[in-house]
């Protein structure tokens, strides 16, 4: 691989396909478009995309914009590529496949090529397929935060909401590492799943009655710790089912806390957001993001971690906005993974 990657038939490449959001829309329609291929900075890659991850969040922000966007905004997070440029002296090189997550606050990566600082990605190892490897970024890094948020350590209670979604496969089975009790809610078409990732006990999330029993399987004392997918109502009931000063960890939006709520259970709240890494502008943040996806790939390559189950998704606006409405309809398991080039 190449700088003449960039070129054809002799003359240099100057465009590249893209697939953008022109405004905020809440039907998620995309087009297809050619723009300009970036130039690098000095501490940047230039990366020939292989494939794009999607994810929940992508979906969510198609609908509603995001502050820091200049429109038309190409989508994606999730990436992995092979570095077709860089400048001397930075690593990695030419010719290495890279993954990472990108900067919320800039373009995304459903496009043919995209920059990124060399410090914020981790490189693929041979042995592991790319396609799994554009599975990890967002749902794994969140996972892991997570974690190391509400501090789970051995003999820990946890519950994991939602553990059939992208996130929930990687806390259980990181959790489980870890030593902890794992409780999680899914779909009972998902029970099956939760338990070969290595959860102990899995309740059914569309049970009316889904609080007393989990009050029944836990006992009195409460959860050590929550992750929390969800957001809202959900957040509220697993602070009530925590033990006092217990640990939640929150992927979505909190809800109004109810102050003789807090005032009983005491609760131990963090918030996960992995774009913050890049918002605040934290170089240190983001070299943790590039440790973190080693770790990842290091698991996915020994078979320590299972990947989500993909789902092939053209490189096409049609393709893409139709994957993204399937992720917010709900019932989705697994990621879809668009595939950029061979």
């Amino acid at each position: 691989m190449s700088n003449t990657e960039l070129s054809h038939q002799g003359s240099p490449l100057q465009t590249m396909r893209a697939i953008v959001l022109s405004q905020p829309d809440e039907q998620i329609r995309l087009q297809d478009v050619e723009v300009d291929i970036p130039e690098c900075a000095d501490n940047e890659l230039l990366v020939k995309l292989e494939y794009v991850g999607l994810n929940p969040a992508d979906a969510y922000f198609a609908k509603t914009g995001f502050c820091k966007w200049q429109y038309p905004h190409i989508l994606g997070l999730d990436a992995v590529g092979v570095v077709v440029k860089a400048n001397k002296g930075v690593f990695p090189g030419v010719g290495e496949r890279v993954m990472w997550h990108a900067n919320i606050g800039k373009q995304g990566v459903l496009s043919e090529y995209t920059t990124v600082p060399n410090f914020a990605v981790s490189v693929v190892p041979d042995g592991l397929c790319p396609a799994k490897a554009a599975t990890l970024p967002c749902a794994g890094m969140a996972a892991l935060i997570s974690l190391d948020k509400i501090a789970i350590t051995e003999g820990d209670q946890i519950l994991i909401e939602g553990g059939s979604g992208a996130v929930g496969q990687f806390a259980i089975q990181y959790a489980k590492q870890r030593g902890a009790d794992v409780f999680t809610t899914a779909s009972k078409r998902n029970h099956k799943l939760v338990k070969q990732l290595g959860v102990d006990v899995v309740f059914d999330y569309n049970d009316k009655k889904l609080r007393d029993k989990i009050r029944r399987e836990l006992g009195p004392q409460g959860f050590d710790a929550v992750i929390d997918t969800m957001g809202g109502e959900s957040t509220l009931r697993n602070i009530e089912l925590m033990r006092f000063c217990g640990r939640i960890a929150c992927l979505n939006s909190l809800p109004h806390f109810d102050q003789d709520l807090m005032y009983h259970r005491a609760p131990n709240i963090s918030v996960v957001s992995i774009g913050g890494a890049w918002l605040a502008n934290s170089l240190c943040a983001q070299q943790r993001l590039s440790f973190m996806g080693n770790l990842l790939l290091e698991g996915a390559l020994s078979g320590d971690i299972k990947t989500p189950a993909i789902t092939a998704v053209d490189f096409t606006a049609d393709s893409v906005s139709a994957a993204l409405n399937n992720q917010i309809a709900g019932g989705f398991t697994g990621k879809h993974v668009v595939q950029i080039s061979n």
